[in-house]
Formats: C-alpha cells, structure tokens, sequence
C-alpha cells in the first residue's frame, strides 16, 4: 500500500495543479483515490447517467471527449485528454449532468475521487479550489511565473501589478502652489528629491515642478527666486489612485511622456513615483526613450530610439507585466513615434489649412502591436463639397512621405497597401462613410476582408471627433445588418485553430502561425460580438468585458477567453524577441514541440478555446 501511494504521489508531482497541492490537501487526497482499468472504447462518463459523482484524473492512457448527439469525425467537436488531465470538473461544480461522453481511446488507467471528497478536498486546498473554478487561467498563471524564474532570474515576481501604493517608500514633498521659487528649491535639495508637488489646502495636488522645469523655465529663463512656484510648475498633474497596478503608472508615464506621477488616496497626495520606483531592474529609462522620440529631429533617430524598445519590453515582461498591458506600451511608444514622424515631415510639405485627422487601423488601433509589425493607416479630412480631389491631391505626396518615413523606423510597408499614402486610404468623412456603407450593404469577399482591417480604427493625431462620428455610423449599420455580420463570421471560420480530430495539436513543418491560427480567432470574433451589440470597443479584451456587461457573452467564457487570449499573445511577443535576436523573419511562428509539458498543455486549452468562441459563433448565425 505504502508503495501504491508513493508511486501516485510521484505522478501526482508531475502534474499541475497536483504539483504544488498544500502538503496536508495532498496527504488528505492521496489514501482516497480508487484507480481503475477502462478497456479501449469503453465509456467513462455519459450525460444520460445523471449529475456527475466522480472526479477523474487520467494516470495512463488516452480518453476522448465526444458530444453524443453529433457525428464526431464531421463536426470536429471532440478532444482528447492525455495523462495528468482530469475531469469532469465543470459537471462536479454545477451538480449536474456531463454534456460529453468521456471514452477511453485506448486502455486507459484512471484515478478517481467521490464527488464527496472532491468537495472536501476543494475546501482543504485554495490552490485545488482556485484550479477548478478557474482552471486555464490557473495554469497560465504557473506558466507566467515559472517564465519569471526560469528565464528572467525571477527578480520581478510581478511587481508590476502590484498597487502602486504599495510602491512609496516615502512621504511626499510638498508646498503651497503660492510659496516662491526658493522656499520650494530648498525643499528639494534638503529633501534630496527632483520633484515637488504643489497641493491646496486639502492636500489635493494642483501642481508639479522638476528638475526639468528648474532647467527649462528658471535658469534659461532667468526667473527670480521669489517667483511664486505656480508660474513655472506644470499644473493638474496625472494623478492616480493608491490602488491602480503599477503598470498602469508606466503606461501613464509612456502616454503622457512624464518622469514622475502622482498617487492619491480619495484625491489627497499620498506619494510621488517615479520610473525607477517601478522599473527597477534596467538602466534604460522609459522617459529617456520616450523623451528621445518626442524630441528627435531626423526619422533617423526616432528609428534609433524605436531600435531599443524590445530591450524595454524584456525589462517590463521581467517584472510581471500581462501581454495585453505590454502591447499596449508597445502600441503607446509607436504613437509617439507616428505623431513624431507626422510632425517632421509636414514641414517639408504644403498642407497648411487642411484640416485632418491621422488613423490607425488593425492592430495599432486595437492597441496590440508587437514587437514586428507593419502599417495599416489612413487619412480622414475635412472639405467643402466638391473639393475633395483637390484637397486628396495636395495630402497624398505628404501621406506617402509619412508612409516611407515609418517604414525606416521599421513599420513595414503595408502588403496589402492599406496606408494613407494610397488614395483609397485618404479620404473626407463623407467618402469614409459611403465606403463603410458600401462594403456592409455588399458584403463582397473583398469587402469583408477589408473590413477585419478597417472596423478596428482609432485616431493618431488630429480631431478625434470625426472618427468617432465614423464608428458611431457604423457600429448602428453593422448591428442592424445580420446578413453582413454572419458574412463576417463565416470569414472567421478561415483561420481555425490547428487542433486534430481529436483535440490534439496539428503542427506543419514550419511550426504554427500563432497570429492567424491563435490570435486571430480571437480578435475577429470579438469584433463580430461587438459589431452586433453595438459595443465602443477596440481592444479585443475590452470588446469582451463589454460583451459581459452588454449580456452577448458570459461571464465564465469571457474569463477562459481572456486568459487563452493573453497567453497566445505572450507567445507571439517571445517568439518575436527570439526571431529579432536570431535575425530571422518567421516572427509569429512557434514550434510546440519546444514547449514544456505545462506550456504544451495550455496551448491546447487556449486553442480549444478558440475553437469554442467559434463554435459559438457557427450556432449563433447558422454557419
């Protein structure tokens, strides 16, 4: 016996969530696990035998799940489950029914717990307990950290979703925004700080002055040390709250190109942050990138800066950062380079006195780029009628100056020529309008592949309202168009994940596209959710939140989504830093064989689950 139960506890240790099971839950687990024999093709669990009374976890063998009514080897439905893998987790939850039959593909050993001792155990083991509510997301988790250790040194444990609150080590200096220059200079050198916060009588910050403005609005300027600080500070500084993570300080600070930000508690100043308080494991400063962009006065430079943002987003992934917030910091620093690069370029050219507005379309407006993309942007104008041509004819020769400027700062030229330099991609409101129209009215096969591209748009640089009245337009002509939507979902269909007839993963001699057979499943069928229900959103994770909210999606899909989604989009950023390393251009391809067990076991979850988001599309509009 003794020896049975050492032999289990062994597997056991091989296999999340076991692996890191509390001692006294593992102890309690052990003794009540049954093991028992399934011949090949003999039925473990059946929807018709009534609510689920026991907890599997398969020691040997294969078991395939199979939705009874339908005919398996037509409508791909089925999985399969290898060693380590448990179920029916769902069915002992919900006391209720499996929806499956589980059969055993082969001769197959299970383990098996009472649904009585299931519950105890759940009650015994939070990390039990916190898998089986929340199972992918649970296991990408253990993925993130041992990444941390493994390949970072472990240093950042996930700093960066710490509140920042939890970051301030001192209290904060501070004066009266009315107190002269001096007062507040002597307060800093006696303090050893670079900043100081002005705030009122409530503590509420209304000011902020750093060594920066000492250099730029004092010394050069020859300002007299009795001037009051509210002439030469920088007033209503970003303030966030004491409990925000402390990405959202960096992504702040990359917005806003700021050195220090505020943190308040319920509006009063509690401390003052700055970059190093946060990223504290790498010599390069975001500011300093930031700022090199802001200020750079050839595309050259911009390039040069742009050169050194993987180093950045390896210090951020370091300390604990989700892939969502890294590509939005990514997305963030490639706006600044844009507006930067606009801005260079307009003076070489006569476009004074036309109004316009700078796009973003595809993944830079959805705010996911990474580390290797190329360009998807356009122009929207303001004219009179009938002055459109000429007003196009004077932007475009700008437009395509932009186009090739971004290109040397590594925004890859467009394949599909979907850039503002081709003058389908710059037009007025009113022509963007017609064209929208057209395409959801239509509803070509080269109508619906634009619009994957051109429905995700945000604005750069210029008024944002137009754009907004744009979307506005046409999110109420999608939602009232089912026709046009089911096309879009059904182009959906063409990018599948690579899951075999049984569940299992399906990889080619070149490894898998994680961007189209992952990634893609995602982002097109939340835009199809969101283009139904009439939802704001560009992001793909807030098109979801907002699908919750809006009752099209629920609640448990959109956590297993958001979690499958994150984890495919943290591969594709390290499959890109080993391609820029390595020089290579296969940039979203992975090779799941080079995965570890637990890797390997969350790809296939987050691919299944894409899988399911489509399922659940085909049923919705008859595909």
């Amino acid at each position: 016996m003794a020896d049975a139960l050492d032999t289990t506890r062994e597997f056991l240790n091989m296999h999340a969530p076991f692996d890191q099971i509390e001692p006294d839950a593992l102890e309690f687990l052990l003794p009540r696990l049954e093991t028992r024999f399934y011949a090949s093709g003999e039925r473990i669990t059946d929807p018709d035998s009534g609510p689920a009374q026991r907890f599997f976890i398969i020691r040997q063998g294969r078991v395939r799940g199979e939705t009874p009514s339908e005919d398996e080897q037509i409508s791909g439905k089925a999985w399969e489950l290898v060693p380590g893998e448990s179920f029916p987790i769902g069915a002992l939850l919900g006391r209720r029914p499996v929806h499956t039959v589980h059969r055993a593909l082969e001769d197959t050993i299970c383990l098996e717990l009472s649904v009585e001792d299931f519950d105890r155990l759940r009650a015994r083991s939070q990390v039990f307990s916190d898998f089986c509510s929340r199972r992918l997301a649970s296991l990408l988790e253990r993925v993130h950290q041992g990444l941390l250790t493994r390949n970072l040194g472990g240093g950042g444990s996930g700093q960066l979703n710490t509140p920042l609150g939890a970051r301030i080590a001192r209290e904060p200096v501070t004066c009266a925004a009315k107190a002269p220059l001096r007062e507040a200079l002597t307060a800093m050198r006696d303090a050893r700080v670079g900043s100081i916060v002005a705030v009122d009588d409530d503590q509420r910050p209304v000011g902020i002055f750093t060594m920066t403005d000492l250099l730029g609005r004092v010394a050069l300027e020859e300002v007299p040390l009795d001037t009051a600080l509210r002439q030469v500070m920088t007033p209503d500084p970003i303030a966030l709250p004491d409990s925000a993570p402390g990405f959202e300080g960096i992504e702040t600070m990359a917005e806003h190109g700021m050195k220090h930000i505020c943190v308040v508690s319920d509006g009063r100043l509690v401390g003052v942050l700055g970059e190093r308080d946060l990223l504290t494991s790498h010599p390069l400063t975001l500011d300093r990138l930031v700022r090199g962009i802001l200020r750079a006065e050839t595309v050259a430079t911009i390039a040069g800066h742009l050169r050194e943002v993987p180093r950045m987003i390896g210090a951020v992934i370091s300390q604990g950062a989700e892939a969502d917030q890294i590509l939005r910091l990514i997305t963030r620093i490639n706006d600044h380079a844009t507006r930067r690069v606009l801005a260079l370029i307009r003076q070489e050219y006569d476009i004074d006195g036309i109004d316009f507005t700078w796009l973003a379309f595809g993944s830079q407006a959805r705010e996911e780029q990474a580390l290797k993309t190329d360009q998807d942007n356009g122009i929207l104008f303001r004219c009179d009628k009938g002055q459109e041509d000429a007003v196009r004819e004077r932007l475009l020769p700008y437009a395509q100056a932009v186009n090739r400027a971004l290109d040397e700062c590594g925004f890859d030229l467009c394949p599909g020529d979907v850039m503002a330099g081709n003058p389908d991609c710059c037009l007025s409101g009113p022509e963007w309008e017609r064209r929208f129209a057209r395409w959801i009215d239509q509803g070509t096969p080269e109508h619906l592949l634009k619009s994957s591209i051109f429905f995700d748009l945000r604005a750069i640089d210029g008024d944002r309202e137009p754009v907004e009245a744009l979307r506005s337009q046409m999110l109420k002509k999608t939602a009232f168009n089912s026709r046009f939507r089911r096309q879009m979902a059904a182009n959906q269909m063409n990018f599948r994940p690579p899951l075999g007839l049984f569940g299992e993963i399906r990889s080619g001699a070149d490894g898998i596209n994680v961007k189209l057979q992952g990634l893609t499943p995602f982002v097109d069928g939340a835009r199809v959710i969101a283009l139904a229900a009439e939802l704001p959103a560009t992001r793909t994770h807030e098109r979801m939140e907002q699908a919750v909210s809006a009752e099209v999606m629920r609640e448990n899909d959109a956590r297993d989504y958001h979690a499958a989604l994150r984890y495919l989009q943290m591969l594709r950023l390290r499959s890109q830093q080993k391609a820029l390393d390595a020089e290579r251009e296969d940039s979203n391809r992975i090779r799941p064989e080079e995965l570890g067990t637990l890797e390997a076991r969350v790809l296939k979850e987050a691919f299944r689950q894409a899988r399911k988001l489509q399922g659940q599309l085909a049923v919705q509009y008859q595909l």
